[in-house]
C-alpha cells in the first residue's frame, strides 16, 4: 500500500520544497517542467501571489535582468488550478472517535477546525467554507472558536464562515434571528442553515433572505430537496438575490420522477441558484444521502459545485475530506468527464464561495495544485503525491513511495520494478 502521510521529500540541490517568505511578500517562484491538462510541458514563474508568466519548459530560467528566484522540479506532475472546499463542517470535523455529543468547548472546536481545515490543505483546498451552528447548544462560542481558528490559517489557506440557526420561525424562532444578525455582525460572512428542520420551512427561507438583504451576504442552505414543490418555492425566493444562494447537498432530488427532476432543475437555472452536492457522504444538517443528478442540473444549466460534506464526524465516521475523490466519485458514479468533474471542485467551487477564477496562465492568482501524473483521468485515480500553492507560496507537500519486494522467479514480461518508484 502506498504510505499517503505526509514525508518530507527528497530535496534537490537548486529548491526547497517550501521556499522562504520574504518581508514583501513570497520569493519569486518558478515551477519547471510541469505538464498541462492540454498536453504541454512548461514552465511556470509565480511571483506577487499570482502567475507571472508561462512558457515552454527551460524558457523561463531567467528574464534577461534577474534570477527568476527559487525553483521546483515538477518533471512527472500535472498542475491544475487548486480546488476549492465549498460545504465543510469544521465545528464538529474529527469528533467521531471521541465519544458522546459533540463537544462545543471552543478549544475543543478552535483545535478541530484547524486540523481539518490542515488536513483538507494537505489534498489541495486553499479555500474552504465552514458551516457552523449557532445558537442554542452552541451558542455563539462556536463561531468565535472557528473564526480564531481562520486568523491562525492566515497565510496557509482561506476559510469562510456560515452562521447556521436551527429554528428561525414562531417564538423560538425569534432568539435563533437575533443570534444570526449577531453572528453575521462578529464575522460570519454567509447566511445558512436548515429549513427542513424547521416547523415552517418557507418562514425560515424568508427570514434568512431577509438578513442575508440587510448585510449584502451570500446564502448557503442544507435541504435534502425531496420536496419540488418546497424546492421551487425556495428557488423563487431565492431569484435575483446577490451575491446568490447555494443549497445542498439536495440527494431528494435523486429521488424524484425524471420529468419532476428536470422541471425542478429548469426552475433552480433560471433563479441562478447553485448546487453542492455530497459525492463522500452526507452530512448532519440533513437526513437523506445522496447524490442529486448532476448531469441532469448540469444539462439545465444550473452550476454544480461538489464539498466533502461530514469529515470523520458522526454523519461520516469515514470521511476523508478530499476534494479529489469527491470528483473522482463524479466521474466513476456519475459518469461525468473527468474535466467536468474536476470543475465541481475547483472552478465551481471557487465561484460558490466569491473567489476569482484560477487558469495556468500569466495574470491569474497563484492557487494551484501539482499532482504526480500525465492526465487528469490518472490523477483522479491515483493522487497519492501533491504539492499545493497557495498565493504563490508552496504550502503542503505530500510525497508517496511505492516499493515492490524481489521476485524468486524469472516470470517472462514481468515488468521490472526498482526499490524507490514514486507512485
Amino acid at each position: 500500500m502506498p504510505d499517503s502521510r505526509p514525508q518530507p521529500p527528497p530535496r534537490p540541490p537548486s529548491s526547497s520544497p517550501f521556499p522562504a517568505s520574504g518581508p514583501a511578500g513570497p520569493a519569486p517562484l518558478l515551477l519547471c517542467g510541469a505538464r498541462l491538462t492540454d498536453g504541454r510541458t512548461v514552465d511556470v514563474r509565480l511571483g506577487g501571489g499570482r502567475i507571472e508568466a508561462v512558457g515552454t519548459a527551460g524558457s523561463l530560467a531567467t528574464d534577461g535582468t534577474r534570477a527568476c528566484g527559487t525553483r521546483i522540479d515538477l518533471t512527472g506532475y500535472l498542475l491544475l488550478p487548486a480546488p476549492a472546499e465549498p460545504h465543510a463542517h469544521a465545528d464538529t470535523a474529527l469528533s467521531a472517535d471521541v465519544g458522546g455529543p459533540v463537544s462545543y468547548d471552543p478549544r475543543d472546536v478552535r483545535r478541530r477546525t484547524a486540523e481539518a481545515a490542515l488536513l483538507q490543505l494537505g489534498h489541495g483546498a486553499t479555500a474552504l467554507r465552514a458551516h457552523v451552528r449557532v445558537g442554542d447548544v452552541a451558542g455563539l462560542g462556536a463561531l468565535t472558536a472557528v473564526l480564531q481558528a481562520r486568523r491562525s490559517l492566515r497565510g496557509l489557506a482561506e476559510l469562510t464562515t456560515v452562521a447556521m440557526p436551527r429554528v428561525l420561525t414562531g417564538v423560538a424562532g425569534a432568539d435563533g434571528l437575533a443570534v444570526l444578525r449577531d453572528a453575521v455582525k462578529m464575522g460570519a460572512s454567509v447566511v445558512g442553515g436548515c429549513p427542513d428542520l424547521d416547523p415552517d420551512p418557507t418562514g425560515y427561507v424568508e427570514a434568512v433572505l431577509e438578513v442575508a438583504s440587510e448585510h449584502g451576504c451570500p446564502v448557503d442552505l442544507h435541504t435534502d430537496a425531496a420536496d419540488p414543490a418546497r424546492l421551487a418555492r425556495f428557488a423563487a425566493m431565492a431569484g435575483g438575490l446577490r451575491p446568490g444562494v447555494t443549497l445542498g447537498p439536495c440527494g431528494g432530488l435523486a429521488g424524484l420522477p425524471a420529468e419532476a427532476a428536470a422541471r425542478t432543475a429548469d426552475r433552480l437555472a433560471a433563479n441562478g441558484v447553485t448546487v453542492v452536492c455530497l459525492p463522500q457522504g452526507g452530512c448532519g444538517g440533513v437526513n437523506r444521502r445522496g447524490t442529486p443528478p448532476v448531469r441532469l442540473l448540469r444539462s439545465a444549466g444550473v452550476r454544480v459545485a461538489a464539498g466533502s460534506g461530514a469529515l470523520r464526524d458522526v454523519s461520516n465516521p469515514v470521511g476523508r475530506g478530499d476534494p479529489l475523490e469527491a470528483a473522482y466519485l463524479l466521474a466513476s458514479r456519475h459518469g461525468l468527464p473527468a474535466e467536468e468533474a474536476y470543475d465541481a471542485v475547483s472552478a465551481s467551487a471557487r465561484a460558490v464561495l466569491g473567489l476569482p477564477e484560477v487558469r495556468v496562465e500569466a495574470g491569474f492568482p497563484a492557487e494551484l495544485l501539482a499532482v504526480r501524473g500525465d492526465r487528469l483521468s490518472g490523477a483522479l485515480s491515483l493522487a497519492y503525491s501533491r504539492l499545493v500553492v497557495h498565493r504563490g507560496r508552496v504550502v503542503a507537500r505530500t510525497s508517496a513511495v511505492r516499493e515492490y519486494c524481489g521476485s524468486a522467479s524469472a516470470e517472462p514480461g514481468l515488468p521490472r520494478q526498482g526499490r524507490g518508484e514514486v507512485s
